[in-house]
């Protein structure tokens, strides 16, 4: 057996979540690999709506292993509170769900930290969550960090306070003012909270589950566009959000690696600041984002929209090792006469089909191809056949385009409206 990797290939918000949940009954494991609660990862099925930050998306389904994966960054509180949410609806998430203990922690001040930075950035801000992510993989690779493993040390309060102290350092250099007593309580009650837990040498059981013939899935987080090497630098994620970060995400090796699914929305969306080649700033953008719901899970802020960057996609296939596509949001754009495709950037007079090092749109500019668009309202097809002529063309002439096919279509936010065009293998 191998490992199969599901990830987003735009600036995220793909919908990876959903497409967990509902390939979940295939897997024995599923396993979150990088990022941390910047993620929300919407779900809805039974008319509810679900959204997960740091809990992996197959958590609804008890019959199967959740992991939260060693390349993880968790916020105790925020983690309280998700296991507090699931509770309310009757999911014991303790009995399938481990947590790796070289995974790092969140603390307060990394958070603080977080909202010091960037306020101190001004109009150069890069539009962070304030979670408290980029702080805390600083301390990771710093050397300063503290993982799960270390809150059933009896030196673990030595060693928070310690990394506290010199946070609150740091912190004197900034115009910023805080209260740590505010928020200190919470932290201290999470990490009490998150002893209840099972902790497990993550990479020994992901490796012995592929071993003993088990089918894994390994859960990504944000989108490869925002990945640390390879995103639209610097507003890119503080991790590698990329099929390679499975592999340092939760210690399995690259020829492990099986089956890679990428998402994509039928447009682009992007949260926060960074360039945006094909954004549509206009009544066409926001007639998107309303028809979408496309307000951010984690920080409810609207969503940049514009038109699918094929160039983008092509580079994310490439750097992933795309073998099979998901479309999402087929639904949002019924009712669009015309849908417009960029299908290659022009760069100082020169048409390209590269993601280029910089695609600042002073730089870039975006060339488009017309299709024509669908009238039907799509949220209750759950057949392939069913689909309009036209959404069908839509889906054929990115196929070729990418020369991967789409085996998922999704028409709508619930878990029941999935359609598999094609068989969706996994490894």
């Amino acid at each position: 057996m191998k490992i199969d990797v599901l990830l987003g290939l735009q600036w995220g918000d793909e919908g990876k979540g959903k497409i967990v949940d509902v390939l979940t009954p295939k897997y024995n494991v599923i396993a979150r690999f990088q990022g941390g609660p910047n993620a929300g990862h919407s779900l809805e099925f039974n008319g509810i709506k679900h959204v997960l930050h740091t809990i992996p998306s197959g958590i609804f389904h008890s019959e199967t292993l959740n992991i939260v994966g060693n390349g993880v960054v968790i916020d105790p509180v925020i983690f309280k509170k998700e296991i507090d949410a699931l509770e309310k609806m009757g999911v014991d998430a303790r009995k399938n769900l481990h947590i790796s203990k070289k995974a790092h922690l969140i603390l307060p001040t990394h958070r603080l930290l977080d909202a010091a930075s960037e306020a101190a950035k001004g109009l150069a801000k890069i539009g962070s969550t304030l979670k408290g992510i980029g702080p805390t993989y600083m301390d990771k690779t710093g050397r300063n960090g503290i993982r799960v493993g270390d809150i059933s040390r009896p030196d673990f309060m030595e060693k928070y306070r310690f990394l506290v102290e010199k946070h609150l350092e740091m912190l004197r250099h900034f115009d910023f003012k805080f209260d740590l007593n505010e928020v200190e309580p919470a932290f201290l009650e999470g990490i009490e909270h998150l002893k209840t837990f099972v902790h497990i040498d993550s990479e020994h059981v992901v490796n012995k589950a592929i071993k003993e013939g088990n089918s894994v899935l390994a859960e990504g987080a944000q989108g490869s566009l925002l990945d640390i090497d390879f995103g639209s630098y610097p507003f890119v994620t503080s991790s590698n959000t990329i099929s390679a970060g499975a592999c340092t995400g939760l210690g399995v090796a690259p020829n492990k690696i099986g089956e890679v699914l990428g998402i994509f929305k039928a447009y682009c969306t992007r949260v926060g600041s960074g360039p945006f080649p094909t954004e549509l700033d206009n009544e066409v953008g926001e007639k998107i984002r309303q028809i979408g719901r496309e307000f951010g899970a984690t920080t409810g802020r609207p969503r940049r929209c514009g038109w699918l960057d094929l160039p983008a996609l092509r580079y994310s296939i490439m750097i992933n090792g795309v073998t099979q596509l998901i479309m999402t949001k087929a639904d949002v754009l019924s009712g669009f006469e015309q849908i417009h495709v960029c299908t290659h950037y022009k760069i100082d007079g020169q048409l390209t089909k590269d993601f280029p090092f910089d695609i600042d749109p002073s730089i870039v500019t975006p060339v488009y191809e017309s299709l024509a668009g669908w009238n039907e309202d799509l949220t209750g097809i759950r057949n392939f056949k069913e689909l309009p002529a036209t959404l069908k063309n839509y889906i054929t002439y990115i196929e070729n385009a990418l020369e991967v096919p789409i085996t998922i279509v999704s028409v709508g936010p619930d878990r029941e409206q999935t359609i598999e065009k094609a068989v969706v293998l996994i490894s």
